[in-house]
């Protein structure tokens, strides 16, 4: 079954997350994920959340494809530098849902 990651973060160093972004688009393909939308944060509407600059949302064929993203030892260099240059980073899995009616059944 499908998951989304939801990556929600600030650039905390510019050359670090290059370096990330360089090579995370083919990582993340190999490994089973798509990215579905980038964006840039424009306003708070609600919530208490502090608000994170940017948004990356990724299609994961799997948790499984996910966690073989994570762990695979030949990316072990990479993932450093989504760490390092990164801030406040939240980052959250979602079961994808065809419609609201598992969160919606009455126990």
């Amino acid at each position: 079954m499908p998951v989304y990651a939801l990556n929600l973060f600030d650039v905390a160093d510019r050359d670090e997350y290059l370096a990330y972004a360089r090579r995370s688009p083919a990582a993340v393909a190999a490994h089973g994920g798509r990215v579905v939308a980038l964006g840039q944060f424009r306003e708070s509407v609600t919530g208490d959340i502090e608000p994170r600059r940017v948004l990356i949302l990724v299609e994961w064929e799997s948790k499984d494809a996910f966690d073989s993203y994570r762990n695979d030892p030949e990316l072990a260099d990479l993932h450093p530098h989504r760490e390092n240059g990164s801030a406040n980073y939240i980052w959250h899995l979602f079961d994808r849902l065809d419609d609201l009616r598992p969160l919606l059944k009455l126990e």
